[in-house]
């Protein structure tokens, strides 16, 4: 008996040794932090935009220079509990005013905050892990040219096991990846510009891909349609299969982003609102290569 309970013990300790070392937040090499410059504000606009952060970050259907206001405050519901968006202004309190650039880097590429905590995938750093770490301190130079907005929106209301943040390490090593989802001939400028928006800033696949019982993306069914995360309807399949755009041309895509309207003079509704807003800020070039992407990843029929 004594035996098999110092046995037992050891396998205890042992999974709770390679659970601490599995789990242990790791940012970017330091030496690729060192290396990134202020970065350019202008540049910067574009994945401003492109990453839908006022969509998140300001308030709930805010118009014109409110959008710009990023104090947090939203709560996302989802089935593993609330999230509550946070300040992302350059308030130096209660925003992330004090932040570098590596530090936004760490937490769009890697998920870990200033503070060496894993950061809730809520936050779409699953699909922001693909973009280039020059682009994040350009988005960090950019945020930094906008309004300080005092307020700490409360923290996240999640049941246990999802409060405790280590484990998000666990969930890190299944599903943070930082290749292309899909392989695409890139050799067209167009498609190779639109798959680095849909796939990274513009994080397309977290809406648009159904998810696993973990919350992570089922990448076999990429951008072919899935529920709403608020739970009411669904989101389209907008990839050419059955129930998607195989009747839209590029062109049809790309007029839909700028302007809203569908071939058929319909509008844009729901949470695509917003989305849809962000992207028409985007040059022409940049709604012309998503279109150009979405035409060419694999076409896939609807989920009934």
């Amino acid at each position: 008996m004594r035996r098999l309970l110092t046995g037992l013990l050891a396998v205890v300790l042992l999974g709770v040794v390679a659970f601490w070392v599995l789990t242990i937040p790791r940012g970017l090499p330091a030496a690729e932090l060192a290396a990134l410059g202020p970065g350019d504000a202008v540049r910067g606009q574009t994945w401003f935009w492109a990453g839908g952060c006022a969509g998140c970050h300001a308030e709930a259907k805010a118009q014109g220079e409110n959008r710009l206001k990023l104090g947090g405050g939203q709560v996302l519901a989802t089935p593993f509990g609330k999230f509550v968006v946070p300040n992302i202004s350059s308030d130096p309190v209660d925003g992330i005013g004090k932040w570098s650039a590596g530090d936004l880097a760490n937490a769009m590429l890697r998920g870990v905050s200033p503070g060496g905590q894993h950061l809730y995938p809520a936050f779409p750093y699953a699909s922001y892990a693909r973009m280039k770490p020059e682009d994040v301190a350009d988005l960090r130079a950019y945020l930094a040219t906008l309004p300080a907005v005092a307020g700490r929106p409360p923290g996240h209301e999640l049941q246990f096991p999802f409060s405790v943040r280590r484990g998000i390490g666990l969930w890190k090593l299944a599903f943070l990846k930082t290749g292309p989802v899909v392989a695409l001939d890139v050799s067209d400028p167009a498609v190779a510009r639109g798959q680095y928006l849909v796939e990274g800033p513009g994080h397309c696949g977290e809406c648009h891909t159904p998810r696993n019982f973990a919350g992570g993306m089922q990448t076999s069914r990429w951008l072919a349609g899935a529920p709403e995360p608020t739970g009411n309807g669904k989101v389209p399949n907008i990839t050419s299969g059955e129930g998607g755009l195989g009747d839209w041309s590029a062109e049809d895509i790309a007029y839909f982003l700028e302007t809203g309207f569908t071939p058929d003079y319909d509008s844009v509704g729901g949470s695509m609102v917003e989305v849809q807003a962000n992207i028409a800020m985007l040059q022409p070039s940049d709604r012309a290569a998503i279109a150009a992407y979405l035409k060419a990843v694999p076409p896939l029929a609807s989920a009934r």
